[in-house]
């Protein structure tokens, strides 16, 4: 009897046709059946948004000869999560990827991360999913040195499962293959931006803004993906979308308030 392959849904951030997400396609076509709904232009850095107050729009595409499902979707990456599962598949698939990004989502940049969102809300939806970002920002970033890790991260996943509420934020160095020294679990630095907004003026003389910032890492531990990632290895930092403080409510309780 023949195993049924696992369907796994492919999104990300960059657009359907950054060469982030087309090499993930590849990596996931050797594993199981992919469907991919990705936005249709990038979303950098739009967090958990979703869209509310315009419509939405889908296209059916064929980039892939090998993919039946594939579209395009006007909203975010967690727009793209929730029309998956909704609207095209009916139903939760084995697995969500999101990526590859190009570019870090390590330390505090999960939380403004297109990517890692999309793979929350598919956490949210009960799907295990994982995250997979690039440390390289140059939209022609050489990703196959990424594969083999990629194709291992998410085979483990599909054998082993993840934990109830958790996501896999992975992030890969920009090293050649044979550099890279292994994978690390490892926990989220504490790192912060420090934000400086560049003011400029318009040819009509309006003042207008460009955000800009400098990463600041505040964390000298070796158990952090920021360490990791500095000496060659690729992280993976296990998240989750609860964001209660457990440790704190005791405390809380303790001032009384009725």
């Amino acid at each position: 009897m023949t195993k049924k392959k696992p369907l796994i849904l492919v999104t990300n951030d960059d657009g359907v046709t950054a060469p982030g997400i087309r090499a993930l396609i590849a990596v996931m076509k050797t594993l199981g059946d992919v469907v991919v709904v990705a936005p249709d232009s990038p979303q950098s850095a739009t967090g958990h948004a979703i869209t509310i107050n315009n419509t939405l729009y889908i296209n059916k595409i064929d980039i892939d000869p090998d993919i039946e499902i594939e579209y395009s979707c006007s909203g975010t990456p967690v727009d793209c999560v929730k029309f998956a599962v909704n609207e095209i598949l009916h139903r939760k698939p084995d697995l969500c990827v999101s990526g590859v990004n190009h570019g870090s989502n390590s330390s505090i940049n999960v939380i403004y991360s297109g990517t890692m969102s999309a793979a929350v809300e598919a956490g949210i939806e009960g799907i295990p999913a994982i995250g997979f970002s690039l440390l390289d920002y140059n939209w022609d970033a050489d990703f196959e040195p990424a594969k083999a890790f990629i194709k291992k991260i998410t085979a483990n996943v599909l054998q082993n499962g993840l934990p109830d509420g958790v996501i896999l934020n992975v992030n890969i160095p920009k090293l050649p293959e044979k550099e890279i020294k292994g994978i690390k679990i490892c926990r989220q630095s504490k790192a912060m931006w420090q934000e400086k907004f560049d003011k400029r003026k318009s040819p009509m003389g309006r003042d207008y803004y460009w955000l800009t910032g400098k990463f600041v890492n505040l964390d000298n531990g070796e158990d952090t993906d920021e360490w990791a990632l500095a000496n060659g290895y690729v992280s993976v930092v296990p998240v989750q979308f609860d964001l209660t403080a457990h440790h704190a409510i005791q405390g809380l309780n303790g001032w009384g308030m009725k």
